[in-house]
């Protein structure tokens, strides 16, 4: 038998599912935890096994976005089908963070990373792949997850000079912890595991080389995951993992590996924008205006700060351009949200066309 207090399972999930569990159609459901996704298809370990899963049909028809589907950390009430290792998934948990970017390409549409998530390692390696800009979209979207966010740093064992890239880290990760490690020699690891005590679960950010293979494998103390190295050329690595895992680690926690990103684009996270931000939030909140532009307004503590360097040109840069990012975004969903609703009355006057009311 599983122990679902090894993959998470707490207190708020066990009020949630008793208060579930009072619909009748809830009481040939069993609760479990996804621990990998393909394709819409989902393996739940649960007290009784691991089932590899689908949704309902009920849950499909009733789904709206990709919010409305399992992804991986969620917990979820699963049936078993009988006789077979396989369960039909009827309905999630609510969750207690989201972490999510918006998918690669031009179209609007989220990806969910993971679910249900207390820290988010943000893994950058001190190398020439080491991007400030990179790290300042992740921790944006860390904040608005609403998990914690924990830089991680590695190739310490390789690296000339580690303390340059920990001090870069720490002025843009602004009060969030950073933490150098060796997946070799396994310097700074202990301190990881110690935040995942509890049943915390953590999910791994990074892309592609930076280690996050072999940091899963570090902290698990075994080969849990397949690792290769990076192009020498350019010090960028080679795809290893090509899915979102759950992964429980000996000594407590758990573990979401995740996909290499190099391409990471924000979703509706104007809230958490300050919050990756807070230097340039306290600057704009010591202007002489309240409604200030920060262009030549006078009094503007902004402007000031850039003119003395005390705020970094290309920092405040990119604070621009992610906030034109968040604003393009919002006029694409706004006018695919409207192009939703005119072809739903399109179909729904096309129906009464075909299926005109008799004439008493």
């Amino acid at each position: 038998m599983k122990k679902l207090s090894d993959y998470g399972w707490n207190r708020t999930y066990e009020t949630s599912w008793n208060e579930m569990n009072e619909d009748p159609k809830m009481k040939k459901c069993v609760s479990g935890r996804v621990t990998l996704e393909h394709k819409r298809m989902y393996r739940v370990i649960t007290a009784e096994g691991e089932w590899l899963s689908v949704c309902s049909g009920a849950m499909q028809h009733d789904a709206l976005e990709r919010r409305d589907f399992p992804a991986v950390g969620d917990w979820v009430a699963v049936e078993k089908m009988p006789g077979e290792e396989r369960g039909i998934i009827h309905a999630i948990l609510p969750r207690h963070s989201l972490f999510s970017r918006k998918a690669a390409g031009s179209t609007i549409v989220e990806q969910i990373i993971a679910t249900n998530i207390d820290i988010v390692f943000l893994v950058m390696s001190m190398n020439k792949d080491f991007n400030a800009r990179r790290l300042e979209r992740y921790l944006v979207a860390a904040y608005d997850s609403g998990a914690n966010p924990v830089v991680v740093l590695t190739k310490k064992d390789v690296c000339d000079d580690p303390s340059f890239y920990i001090k870069e880290a720490q002025n843009i990760a602004l009060g969030a912890q950073v933490v150098a490690v060796s997946n070799v020699t396994g310097e700074g690891i202990d301190e990881l595991t110690a935040l995942l005590k509890d049943g915390k679960t953590a999910a791994l950010l990074g892309s592609s080389g930076v280690g996050k293979s072999s940091l899963t494998n570090a902290i698990c103390g075994g080969e849990t995951m397949a690792v290769q190295g990076i192009r020498e050329d350019d010090d960028k690595g080679r795809h290893t993992t090509t899915h979102r895992e759950l992964v429980q680690i000996p000594g407590g926690g758990i573990l979401i590996d995740t996909p290499g990103m190099r391409e990471f684009q924000l979703w509706d996270t104007h809230e958490s924008l300050d919050s990756g931000f807070k230097d340039i939030e306290a600057f704009a909140e010591a202007c002489k205006f309240n409604d200030c532009q920060h262009n030549n307004e006078p009094g503007c503590a902004v402007q000031e700060a850039l003119a003395t360097g005390e705020l970094p040109a290309d920092r405040y840069a990119s604070y621009l351009k992610l906030q034109k990012e968040l604003a393009y975004l919002d006029r694409k969903m706004d006018r695919a949200a409207q192009a939703e609703e005119r072809n739903k009355w399109k179909q729904i006057t096309k129906s009464m066309r075909k299926h005109p009311s008799k004439k008493k």
